[in-house]
């Protein structure tokens, strides 16, 4: 459940123990979506008049493309999180604070869920420490097999090489 209501909370703190589902309407085009569900746990408490605070986890994994060749890797994500709400009317000038409507009746978590698992996902993973990646000139894979392009020869190095060839 990643839900709560605001009243139960001014009397005891509640546990936070819920999923958010890949499938669920708060993700949008373009995210890097988790493979089954998000799963969250943790403590949201009163910090406050009007404040509450979320601390604990998220966890899950997400299949993304290896940033040197390209191939679906498997990476793990788990984070520790630090949420705090407050409800609107305060001035609240800082980004990381979730503004609740006025006269909320409850917290809802899903929001938090989804942009703490996007900045925890690793944007470039690699499928392996040694992997080689792909050939910059036919788009071979190089873990599969090396490719028969003949190397690349720069221009701009011609002079250093002919001055280092003088002196063989």
């Amino acid at each position: 459940m990643l839900s709560f209501d605001i009243r139960s909370l001014e009397e005891q703190a509640a546990t936070v123990a819920g999923a958010l589902d890949a499938t669920d309407p708060v993700w949008i085009e373009g995210d890097m979506l988790p493979e089954g569900a998000v799963h969250a746990s943790g403590r949201l408490s009163v910090a406050g008049p009007g404040r509450y605070y979320w601390s604990g986890a998220i966890r899950g994994t997400s299949t993304v493309p290896c940033r040197r060749c390209l191939t679906s890797t498997e990476v793990s994500v788990a984070e520790n999180v630090h949420v705090l709400y407050a409800e609107a009317g305060d001035e609240i000038d800082d980004p990381e604070i979730y503004v609740l409507e006025p006269r909320a009746r409850t917290i809802d978590l899903r929001s938090a869920v989804r942009e703490q698992w996007l900045l925890a996902v690793p944007r470039f993973p690699v499928c392996r420490e040694d992997c080689k990646g792909l050939c910059p000139t036919c788009g071979a894979e190089l873990n599969a097999a090396p490719c028969e392009c003949p190397p690349a020869v720069d221009a701009r190095w011609a002079e250093l090489r002919a001055v280092r060839g003088a002196d063989d």
